[in-house]
Order: structure tokens, then sequence, then C-alpha cells
């Protein structure tokens, strides 16, 4: 547990160091509102401004970023390692540890303008103001870029070791990629905007919006992002390390950041944030189909909502399953248990945390395991050698887990998923030899940087098998191979895109059977197998009472359902299935057929 300092002592070690603002600092605000106490606090924290140039940062970071309030060790306080409630992933020695070139999260810390530089054209004062210019790791400063702050749903494209993430917006009224940090620093953040828009509200109609930014100097913020960035204000109250910022960043550069020292200013000028009290409609005409051995395919109608749906959640028998985004009405429920029935229902929510009813449910259930033998090996890349500064370089990488050896073409180690993954670009993911076979292969996919959504292809000894989509968006997806004996497993980057892979699994293929087993062990037999002349029997108890008869392919796509099929006989006409391989599922089993 992290130490955190009293209030009282904190002031001992601050204020006795650094000036606080002098009682006539805000004087000249007393009594304005709106516009007015704007520009009254842009003329006070313009006067006594001390520009010490971009170079000058690093020397104002050795009393305005310290860490005096979470590890107390006087390391770099950084807005996106930070975590208050746990030990810090990496911590950064001033000066030591300032960069330069990095190739990874933890490598060093560098100068982060909150309000990104290439909207003002790197002009001075503002690329050297320290009040929103904070000591951060490269990697993640590299990440943010230049996008805005907002909130970021279920499509996240990077998510950093103490939770920032950048993605796709749900924050209403902004549907663009932004970056959000955690939730102790939002206020901060919100702060240090509230800080820039003010100090230099009669220069913003000259600058870039990003965004964000308005053309005015008053609110000079774009609606959607002044009320993203009140309620964070609003949510996250000044704290002590702000306060101690402030006066650390006034002794060093001659103004104060003045929501810190009034938080009520905020109020005053911009009024209270909007509050998204009203939740969105339930999901309507929900549907499961299409199982496989480990999968469903769920879909329903959108909800509703006053401001906008930003995701949905999907549960199947009482635990959250999946969940997409705002606009997406489907998905494929995996990791599911063979042979059994599962009820789905979804839940939709909004930007604000607000979620609707329970949708109705839908119900299906996954097929038996000869259409997908169990789990059989993972790969999830945790014992891929990162090779330090090589990390970010393409090059032939080769690694064994769990007693297979792996090797990666024009392949880098430094992006991520869900802990390690490996990013090709046009290289290829290749396996040792394999013993069980693969029946059904799911992989996690994810386009890094710029480039064009796609698909990877997957082998299996050399024969294309399937492709495995990827984009922007973290996307698993399963594959049906049926491939037996020994194998080899190759991952095909066709294409120039940097696509990180993680989370490779796969089920051991299994010989066919002709006999099944229900869970109460009363047997079914089906013959015969091959089938010829279009006729399949089945063999065992209260074959009559069985309600209906599904035919699948082995992608699991439904060919036929039967009603009632053995009310007369225990017979069923295949209707001239073409040659291949088929599940024939009812409500007490399943099992394969070959059609010869």
């Amino acid at each position: 547990m992290k130490r955190i300092l009293s209030f009282f002592l904190l002031s001992i070690i601050f204020i006795g160091g650094f000036a606080q603002a002098p009682a006539d600092y805000y004087t000249p605000a007393a009594g304005l509102s709106g516009a007015a106490l704007k520009t009254a606090l842009k003329i006070i924290i313009t006067n006594g401004h001390v520009d010490h140039g971009y170079g000058g940062l690093w020397t104002g970071y050795l009393t305005t970023d310290r860490d005096y309030f979470y590890e107390n060790d006087g390391t770099i306080l950084d807005i996106y390692s930070e975590k208050p409630n746990g030990p810090d992933p990496y911590n950064y020695t001033p000066i030591t540890n300032q960069c330069g070139n990095y190739s990874g999260e933890g490598s060093c810390y560098n100068r982060e303008h909150i309000i990104p530089q290439s909207l003002f054209n790197e002009d001075s004062p503002m690329v050297s103001d320290i009040h929103f210019i904070r000591a951060v790791d490269g990697k993640v400063n590299g990440i943010r870029s230049d996008y805005p702050f907002g909130v970021v749903g279920s499509n996240v494209s990077y998510l950093s070791q103490n939770q920032s993430k950048l993605g796709t917006s749900v924050s209403p009224g902004y549907s663009g990629t932004v970056f959000e940090p955690i939730d102790a620093f939002k206020g901060d953040v919100a702060r240090m905007i509230l800080y820039f828009v003010t100090r230099y509200e009669d220069k913003l109609q000259g600058f870039t919006s990003g965004g964000m930014l308005g053309n005015t100097a008053f609110p000079g913020l774009q609606a959607w992002a002044l009320n993203q960035y009140l309620a964070w204000n609003a949510m996250d109250p000044v704290s002590p390390e702000e306060i101690a910022r402030n006066n650390a960043s006034y002794t060093y550069q001659g103004n104060r950041n003045p929501f810190i020292d009034h938080p009520e200013y905020v109020a005053q000028i911009w009024g209270t944030p909007v509050v998204d009290t009203q939740a969105p409609t339930a999901a309507t005409n929900i549907v499961a189909n299409n199982p496989t051995s480990n999968s469903i395919a769920v879909s329903w109608t959108a909800a509703t909502d006053n401001i906008g749906v930003t995701s949905y959640q999907v549960y199947g028998n009482g635990t959250l399953r999946a969940t997409v985004s705002g606009t997406t009405t489907s998905t494929v429920v995996s990791g599911l248990s063979p042979l059994t029935q599962y009820t789905f229902y979804v839940i939709a929510k909004d930007a604000a945390g607000n979620s609707s009813p329970q949708s109705t449910t839908a119900t299906e259930t996954t097929l038996d395991g000869p259409a997908g033998g169990g789990s059989c090996g993972t790969e999830d890349f945790s014992t891929m050698l990162d090779g330090s500064s090589l990390a970010s370089q393409y090059a032939t990488r080769t690694w064994t887990n769990n007693n297979i050896t792996w090797t990666a073409t024009l392949a880098r180690t430094d992006e991520t998923i869900n802990g390690k993954a490996v990013c090709t670009q046009k290289g290829i993911l290749t396996s040792s030899v394999i013993s069980g076979g693969v029946q059904t292969l799911t992989l996690t996919t994810q386009r890094k940087y710029s480039g064009n959504n796609g698909s990877l292809n997957v082998l299996v000894n050399d024969v294309v098998v399937g492709t495995i989509p990827y984009s922007t968006t973290v996307t698993t997806t399963p594959i049906n191979v049926n491939v037996s004996g020994d194998v080899t497993i190759k991952i095909v980057n066709p294409n120039n895109d940097r696509v990180a892979m993680d989370d490779l699994s796969w089920t051991c293929a299994t010989s066919l059977a002709t006999l099944e087993t229900k869970k109460d062990k009363s047997e079914f037999t089906i013959y015969p197998n091959p089938v010829r002349n279009n006729e399949l029997f089945v063999k065992g108890e209260n074959l009559s009472k069985v309600s209906k008869a599904d035919i699948y392919d082995l992608s699991g796509k439904l060919i036929e359902t039967i009603s009632n099929p053995f009310r007369h006989s225990n017979k069923i006409n295949l209707k001239g299935l073409v040659k291949g391989t088929y599940i024939l599922k009812t409500d007490n089993f399943s099992t394969k057929f070959i059609v010869d």
C-alpha cells in the first residue's frame, strides 16, 4: 500500500519551499462572472509570466513534477504511469531518465503538451508553459499523439500499464479517437485545459481546433469538450499534488492556474456540467444461432438513448461474455463449453454509465466435442524475448512456450494487446510440429499505426484453412479447421499493415465417431457412416420424444431444421446434401456424420 502524506505534512514541505498566491492576486476578478471573469483571469495570469524556453522545462520539473504524494520517493510523478492504489509499473529518476529516444513504456520521460503543440504551431510562450506541460512516459506520450482527451468506449487501441487508454470516443458529441487518463488525474487534465483556454483566449482564433478548442475567447472550447472537462473537473476535485505543483510552477514561471486556487471559478465562468441521468431503452429482438462447440452468434435490435448508446454488454447464463461498441448489434460469443445450453441477454450503456433494462432473452446450445475436441493448446507470447532496444525493429524472433517452438519473421515485440503480443508486417508466425490436430482455432488481432483493415491467412500443414480479420479494434475470431494428426500452424500477414496478434488458442481434432453419449449415459448410434443414398438412421432410447434435429456444416452454418424428426421412424432423409462432413444436433445428443 502506498503512503500518502497528510495535507498537513504536505503544507510543511511545500508551502515552506514554494510561494503561494499573494493575498490580492485575484482582486481584479472579484464580483465578476462568465466571459468577464475569464478575461480578468487571463490578464492576471499573463502578468508576471516568465518564459524560460522549451529546454527550461527540464529544470522546472525538478520541483513541479516530483512524487511526494504516493511512493514519496522523489521520482517523477507521471500521470500516465502512476498507480495511486498500487505499485507503479516503473519509476523515473529526474534528469537521469529524461529523453530522448524510447522503445516502449518505461524507457524514459519527456514533455507532454496537454494541448498539443501542433495546434499552436509550436509558438512561444505556449510551447514552454509549464502549467499544461507534464513530465510523462515517452511511449505513452507518443501514443496519445495530438488526440483530444475524452472517454474511450469498448474500442480500445492502446492500454497503458496504469490503464490510461487510447480508442474511439464515447464522449457525447464526439466520435473520433480520444485519449483517456485514469480517474485520479482527469480533474488535473481538465484544469490544465481550462487554464490554457483562459491564459491564451485572445489567441484561440488563430489556433487549430484539434477537435476540442473553440475559435472564440468564450467559451474557448467546443461544446462536447467543454461539457466533458467540466464533468471531469467536478468528478476529480483539486488534490494536494495539484496545489503543490501550482505553487512550484508559480515560483518557476511567475503565474498561477486560477482553477486550482479557486475551483469555484469554473462554475462561475462556464456553469455546471450537463448531467445525463436518462438510461438507454432495452435492446430488443435478441437472437442466438450458428453454434459451434465453443461459440454462439448473438444479435439484437439497437437500443435508443437521449444522447447515445456507447456500448452493449452481452451476458450468457448470467455471466458477462462480451462487450461491443454502441454502433454494433451483433457478436460471436466464444470460449463456451461444448453441448451446453446458454441463455443470452443484452444490456445497453451510455457514456454516463447509465444501464438499460435487461433485454429479452434467447437460448441456444453449443455443439458436441467432435465439433471441437476441447482445449488443446494456447500461445500468449509471454516467453517471447523483447530484445530490449531492438523490440521495435522488425526482425526474426524465435521462442519456446508449452513445449512448442515458434518463429515469427518481420516481427516486433513492443506492441501489446493483452500483455505481450507479436506484431508482424508481411511476416509469418510458424509453430513447430503439434500433435492432436486442430479442430477450431481462435486468435486476437489489432492493427497498429496507420494502414488498412484486412485479413491474415491461416495455414495448417501449408494449406490455407481460413482467414482472420484485423482492424484498429481488438477482435477475437474463431475459425473451424478440422485437421487431425500432426500439424504445423502458420499465420501469414500478406500485407504492409502492422498487425499485432495475441491469445492464440486451438482445440484438438478428434476422429469421427458414430457412438455418442449424452449426459445421462444413454447411448445413441448413427448408421451408416459414411451415409449413402441420403438416408441416415439413428438408434437409441426415446427417439420419438426428440422435438427437433438441426444439421450444420463444419463452419457452424445451419443447413436444415427438422421438427419431430423421429415421430414415425428412426430415419432422416438428408435431401441431397453434397459430399462432406456435417453435424447432427438434437435435444439429446450431437454427432458428426459423413455424406459420401
